[in-house]
């Protein structure tokens, strides 16, 4: 299975799906014309006036049917509307619509916020989407697409593989907060970047976690790589710094640092971070070449505030969003991407090598929106 299809697949079974939320928005005033019966939407018989009165004389328990009578069995061969071309092609001429006006725009708005696009987003999309159909009856299938399109048009200046330079080692320092997934992330991109011929040593600074420096071990195995350690407890800027030197001295293509996963509103342990930046650039002042910060889908809005807090800390320069799989909250990474403008890298919805994959703008908003999955 491709990882679009994975990614399309976990997303669309995780809970309170924006797509669903979509269904119910353009169905929601179907309700007035069922309530009004079939009267309302039935057309008149062809022999008769909206002003006539039906017979309703009831008929004798038994007719016979005279010569040359239409038979009321018979089917009835009254011609029947064409339908379009595009209800002939594909066969569905039913779908419901509805007309795309402020009450809809205002519900449409509360579905982005609630998906965690964040109200300036939801603004700006609904906004594009009602300059182009404000007034005009449309389908679900319609607006999924539409809203596919704005949300693509946002993450696509932020869509960049993380970048390689000429220069060994190459430095990349990966961070974020605690469970964020940032160990499991270093491990794959350690194995892809070996996989494409690439020298890699990993730092496991996160001297903290022993299960941590384990997991990595453990990757470093199945990659190839080797994985540098320190006593529990340890200063991991001293480990980062020892780190480095080695990468230089065997003109590795990259060196890759873990650090504990630290809470943006510890100052302690972000300033940690810090010194780690400000040792290593001892040995290197271009270092760190670029900063990773990892990021999980299910702590929604809050990712915004880590962004924050870590870019002054560390300087981050790309992102990386785990845990897709596991929420219908993804929405945020559009909020990330129209605030911040940010690389971003990679996205990841599972826990093996090749469920993290590089971001594709088109692919994730199709997945998001439920865009084409019927």
């Amino acid at each position: 299975m491709s990882f679009f299809s994975k990614l399309k697949d976990r997303m669309l079974r995780s809970s309170s799906k924006l797509d669903e939320g979509l269904d119910a928005l353009v169905t929601a005033d179907r309700g007035a014309d069922d309530a009004a019966g079939p009267a309302a939407t039935t057309p008149p018989a062809p022999d008769q006036t909206p002003d006539q009165t039906p017979d309703l004389t009831p008929a004798p328990a038994a007719t016979q049917t005279q010569p040359g009578a239409p038979d009321p069995s018979a089917p009835s061969m009254t011609a029947q509307p064409r339908k379009g071309l595009i209800a002939r092609l594909t066969g569905r001429d039913d779908a419901p619509r509805r007309v795309l006006d402020d009450d809809m725009i205002e519900e449409l708005e509360d579905l982005l916020v609630q998906a965690d696009l964040g109200v300036d987003t939801a603004l700006k999309v609904t906004a594009n989407i009602a300059a182009a159909r404000f007034g005009k009856r449309v389908t679900t299938d319609e607006i999924k697409a539409a809203l596919a399109e704005e949300i693509a048009r946002i993450m696509d200046p932020v869509a960049r593989p993380m970048p390689l330079y000429a220069k060994r080692p190459q430095v990349v320092l990966v961070v974020g907060v605690n469970g964020a997934g940032k160990t499991t992330t270093i491990g794959k991109l350690a194995s892809q970047f070996r996989a494409a011929g690439k020298s890699v040593i990993i730092a496991a600074g996160d001297t903290f976690r022993a299960a941590a420096v384990e997991q990595l071990q453990v990757w470093g195995e199945r990659a190839g790589v080797p994985v540098m350690t320190a006593p529990e407890g340890s200063d991991p800027a001293s480990l980062a710094f020892d780190a480095l030197t080695r990468a230089q001295a065997e003109g590795a293509d990259l060196l890759m640092i873990d650090t504990a996963g630290r809470l943006q509103n510890r100052a302690d342990l972000m300033e940690e971070l810090a010194k780690i930046v400000r040792v290593i650039r001892k040995k290197d002042a271009t270092a760190p070449h670029n900063t990773l910060l990892v990021l999980d889908a299910t702590t929604g809005q809050n990712a915004l505030n880590q962004v924050d807090v870590f870019r002054q800390m560390a300087d981050v320069t790309g992102l990386v969003m785990t845990k897709l799989d596991g929420t219908a909250r993804g929405g945020v990474l559009v909020a990330l991407a129209d605030r911040f403008g940010l690389p971003i890298h990679a996205i990841g919805i599972g826990e093996q090598i090749d469920d993290l994959s590089p971001f594709d703008p088109a692919e994730f908003a199709a997945a998001l929106t439920g865009a084409g999955a019927r």
